[in-house]
């Protein structure tokens, strides 16, 4: 689940630049060698080709890609590091994590010869903060303290203030620059996903029951909370703009619930690179909260406010947990629709068919495939029913394994998840 504050840190907590031993300093220079290789081949500059002409409803076969995710403390342990310092074994551990990618995994993902630098962004907060209370498992679920109480609390609630701390960016940069020059290509970067989780932060406010009540009991209050909401996520698009702190997400950026931004649709000719706009962007919004209601409540409680904060934006995403196959007309009228996270709990044969070739079929195959009982065969026809689907209604196809949390210590299950879905891909492409 995204984090709705995502784009910024709090003010008062920029990340501190420590200097790294000259023995880390080597470690991460030699992985960042071998990054530089990976990104250098041919494969990388195919695949960012199949993204842009996928990404605009021009496809060649579907696409595949896997995010471990959770799973991937298992599949790069604390004992395959050998930095000794904190910031050393932070670095180490991403160079390692596209390494790996590369080395097991049979997927679309490219692997960019780039090391992204964000920028200082910090914000004063919401006014009134989420509260919660932590499990006592490890990575168990927490419990919600509800900060909205009444109308009376609503007052506490204030529009963000964005501020960019520029010698905290430069100063990131010239470690970055440090580091990699040379090796990597060191970008600095502003706020380039945009995603919205409008329910989800009023579920943080007032606990996810009480949201599920106020449909009926408390209407009023509720869509009063996300006017509330809509303002201040407005507010807080435009001073990025205003402070140019927007990055271009045509690449492969992480988009929606799962996809890459590769697409030469934008930004349009004549754009400013200095001051870059919602028109030049993707974004997207979700509502995973909402999959227990009907499709007219979704509408109202939260795809009305929705359209009001992508409308801006030329590409669109939508949905991640949520089956969207019963409520899709209400989904497709979000102005520049592209992308539709069809989750595990979603009618597949009714995706297909209402999507067609107009939309980015953005299916999450199930992750609980990936513990228990590996059946291969019982993954195969699983895929393969899908990609058949997909097929026969000219579907533009990709499939992302994501929230995979665990795989019960059997890390090669990813790359044998990952090769049968790549022999079901070549087996209905070679078909057409």
């Amino acid at each position: 689940m995204s984090n709705v504050f995502e784009h910024t840190v709090a003010r008062g907590r920029p990340a501190e630049v420590v200097a790294l031993p000259k023995e880390d300093l080597a470690i991460v220079r030699d992985l960042g060698r071998r990054v530089a290789e990976i990104a250098a081949l041919p494969i990388q500059e195919e695949r960012r080709e199949l993204w842009r002409r996928h990404n605009s409803l021009d496809p060649v076969r579907p696409m595949i890609l896997l995010f471990p995710e959770g799973g991937w403390v298992e599949l790069i342990t604390d004992t395959d590091l050998r930095c000794t310092s904190e910031r050393g074994r932070a670095i180490e551990y991403k160079l390692l994590q596209r390494i790996y990618h590369h080395e097991h995994f049979a997927d679309d993902t490219v692997i960019e010869g780039s090391w992204i630098v964000q920028k200082a962004i910090e914000t004063t907060g919401w006014g009134l903060e989420p509260q919660r209370h932590a499990s006592t498992s490890e990575r168990g679920a927490w419990s919600f303290e509800p900060v909205l109480n009444g109308p009376d609390d609503l007052a506490k609630i204030t529009n963000p203030v964005i501020t960019h701390d520029q010698a905290a960016s430069d100063a990131r940069m010239a470690e970055a620059t440090a580091i990699f020059d040379g090796i990597l290509d060191v970008q600095l970067r502003g706020v380039a996903h945009i995603s919205y989780h409008l329910m989800q932060q009023y579920t943080y406010l007032r606990g996810l029951e009480q949201m599920m009540i106020d449909m009926i009991a408390e209407p009023d209050f509720l869509h009063e909370t996300m006017r509330l909401l809509v303002g201040g996520h407005q507010s807080v698009l435009r001073q990025y703009q205003e402070q140019g702190l927007l990055s271009l997400n045509n690449n492969g950026t992480y988009h929606s619930s799962g996809g890459v931004g590769y697409t030469e649709e934008i930004p349009l000719p004549g754009y400013d690179p200095v001051h870059i706009t919602p028109a030049d962007m993707w974004a997207s919004a979700e509502s995973q909260e909402l999959a227990g209601v009907g499709p007219e409540q979704h509408e109202e409680f939260a795809l009305h406010y929705e359209k009001q904060l992508l409308e801006p934006f030329a590409l669109n995403g939508y949905g991640c947990c949520e089956p969207l196959t019963d409520r899709l007309g209400y989904v497709f009228q979000i102005p520049g629709i592209r992308r539709l996270s069809i989750s595990p709990w979603a009618d597949t044969r009714i995706a297909a068919e209402e999507l067609g070739p107009n939309y980015i079929y953005s299916w999450k195959p199930r992750p609980m495939d990936l513990v228990g009982d590996f059946d291969e065969e019982k993954i195969r026809a699983y895929l393969r029913n899908t990609l058949e689907l997909g097929a026969a209604n000219n579907c533009v196809l990709e499939m992302i394994l994501k929230d995979t949390h665990t795989v019960e210590h059997h890390p090669d299950r990813f790359d044998r998840w990952s090769k049968i879905a790549r022999e079901e891909v070549d087996r209905i492409s070679s078909t057409k």
